[in-house]
């Protein structure tokens, strides 16, 4: 389970709680059916509006990707296991990464390892893999932007809702008591259309375009990793290669480990 996402939303629903109760005023405030309604399903309704039914049932399985562990295979992991395919296609040919194929777990690898042994160009490789990647982040784009646009429909029926609540309060202008309860209720409305549009949806949508360009940024070293093998270079040299890809402070550790120093 990715913790971070599910941490976030329990903090996020704490300091509104908590706020609320140092203000002074009630959580159970928060209980009014007409603001929920406007602003549930009023941001459900939007949504439907704007997306197309086939972008719109993947959204169980995004919620998925938000509290779920990314299973990717780790850089470091990465640069060692290209150093070592180097290695042993150097010392008896490419063919004998053949073997390595049911080995891989990882469906991107496998492919791509496949279409090197079976002797296809540099660029064959580079098209077909870099189609593949860009394809992928096209549909985690599209993912990411249901929730972008939630966050910024649900603000906006907050403000729809706040409006309906004060034209009924106009109608208890003649009672004091009634009229403050209805302007109160009025801007939970606003409250809740703030609060998911800016505590879950907006940051829902940026982590799954974080998740999103992270599976990319390895997806780009098992590609450079594979055409570093077609293309004979040494194991070392890979590892220079691929450990660009790394912030500076990883790139030096994991150069070390293999016995490369790192250019001051």
């Amino acid at each position: 389970m990715d913790k971070t996402s599910l941490i976030g939303v329990i903090l996020g629903i704490i300091a509104v709680g908590v706020g609320m109760v140092l203000k002074g005023v009630s959580p159970a405030a928060l209980l009014n059916p007409a603001a929920i309604l406007i602003i549930i399903l009023g941001t459900v309704a939007a949504v439907m509006i704007a997306f197309p039914t086939n972008e719109l049932k993947k959204v169980p399985k995004l919620f998925g990707v938000l509290f779920k562990e990314q299973k990717l295979l780790s850089p470091a992991d990465l640069i060692g296991m290209f150093s070592d395919w180097a290695q042993l296609a150097r010392k008896e040919g490419l063919l004998a990464l053949e073997a390595r194929t049911g080995e891989i777990e990882d469906e991107f690898l496998k492919s791509g390892l496949s279409l090197a042994v079976d002797g296809q160009s540099a660029d064959y490789i580079r098209d077909v893999l870099t189609e593949e990647i860009e394809a992928m982040e096209e549909r985690h784009h599209a993912g990411a932007a249901i929730f972008s646009q939630a966050g910024t429909y649900a603000p906006t029926l907050g403000v729809l809702g706040a409006v309906v609540g004060l034209i009924a309060a106009l109608s208890h202008m003649d009672n004091t008591d009634e009229l403050g309860r209805a302007i109160s209720a009025a801007f939970v409305a606003t409250l809740l259309g703030i609060f998911t549009g800016y505590v879950l949806w907006h940051p829902f949508a940026n982590k799954l375009k974080r998740k999103s360009k992270q599976e990319a940024k390895v997806k780009y070293m098992m590609v450079e990793g594979i055409l570093s093998i077609l293309e004979g270079e040494a194991p070392r040299v890979i590892e220079q290669k691929l450990s660009s890809y790394l912030p500076a402070s990883e790139r030096k550790l994991v150069l070390e480990e293999s016995g490369v120093k790192a250019d001051e």
